[in-house]
């Protein structure tokens, strides 16, 4: 039974990478996806699709992968300790978009299926997923329409979904060396399975979906906003943000590096470019420095009216 589930699973993972993939073309309108298939020596494999140098996409990835292991490693099994060393199967969708415009934020989306086989025991899976927004320069009606199309999803599985969620993906994209959040949320979840399999992968398929209908608008508004060298040199500077998260904290980078996985498509997250500085303080009051309040948890569809457009 779960083995016919986690190929139902797999048969959706490759039509949500294929819908995503053609959609962000589109969006970008001069580049193609390149398609990257690879084998993974323990068992299992993956196809890496990668949009480069684009007019409006500057990198994006999404990858999927199903791999197999004799030892669920350390970075899976934190939550199950019971489960530490089992065999396991991993499968999932994992996507970035770094678009060229620095008024255009970054996304993410992941969505995923775990499944252990512990000695003498039934076996064990659970779903996780959710996706999030880093704005460089962030806009109220941007942020506003992301929260709202989250809520709307997660409304046909219980009103208090959205809440715990956006909660936990406050808590979970949090660079606490830095204080601040990544960006301004969305929905983070792991370790679900308390509805039953049928019922977890209709929202994790929500979720998958979800993500389009929240991204794309976006995206649209901002992609041909001019610019100039001063935007280009703060969103490069903020990119810096995120390659810390990615390789500090981030599970997914700690789990594909401890199971073996394929470095080039566990590391297609990270920005093509990017730049630190030392001691990088903005100018108080200017749109650099406006950034600095929206990084920390927020009820955003408390604070912002459906109407609010921010300045400029």
């Amino acid at each position: 039974m779960l083995e016919e589930g986690i190929t139902r699973f797999q048969n959706f993972l490759l039509e949500l990478q294929d819908r995503i993939c053609s959609a962000l073309e589109e969006a970008d309108g001069s580049q193609r996806f390149g398609a990257d298939r690879w084998d993974r020596p323990e068992g299992g494999g993956g196809l890496t699709r990668v949009l480069k140098g684009g007019a409006v996409i500057e990198q994006a990835g999404v990858g999927f992968s199903r791999v197999r292991g004799e030892r669920l490693p350390p970075s899976a099994s934190a939550a199950r300790p019971e489960l530490a060393g089992a065999p396991f199967e991993a499968l999932g969708v994992s996507l970035i978009v770094h678009p060229r415009n620095p008024y255009a934020p970054t996304s993410h989306a992941n969505v995923r299926l775990f499944a252990a086989w512990p000695k003498d025991r039934e076996p064990v899976w659970w779903f996780g997923g959710g996706f999030d927004l880093t704005p460089h320069y962030p806009f109220d009606e941007d942020i506003r329409h992301w929260h709202e199309v989250a809520r709307a999803l997660c409304a046909p599985f219980g009103e208090e979904v959205y809440p715990r969620y956006k909660r936990w993906c406050d808590e979970y994209f949090y660079l606490r060396h830095r204080g601040e959040t990544r960006g301004v949320g969305g929905l983070f979840f792991d370790d679900l399975n308390e509805w039953g399999f049928e019922r977890c992968f209709e929202f994790v398929r929500a979720v998958g979906e979800g993500y389009l209908t929240a991204y794309q608008p976006i995206l649209q508004r901002r992609k041909n906003r001019p610019y100039g060298e001063r935007e280009r040199a703060f969103q490069l500077y903020r990119r810096g943000r995120y390659v810390e998260f990615n390789l500090v904290y981030d599970r997914g980078t700690l789990f594909g590096l401890q199971s073996g996985g394929r470095v080039e498509s566990i590391l297609m997250s990270l920005p093509p470019l990017v730049r630190w500085e030392y001691g990088y303080q903005p100018e108080p009051g200017s749109p650099e420095a406006r950034l600095a309040e929206y990084l920390r948890p927020r009820d955003w569809l408390a604070e912002l009216p459906s109407s609010a457009k921010s300045p400029g």
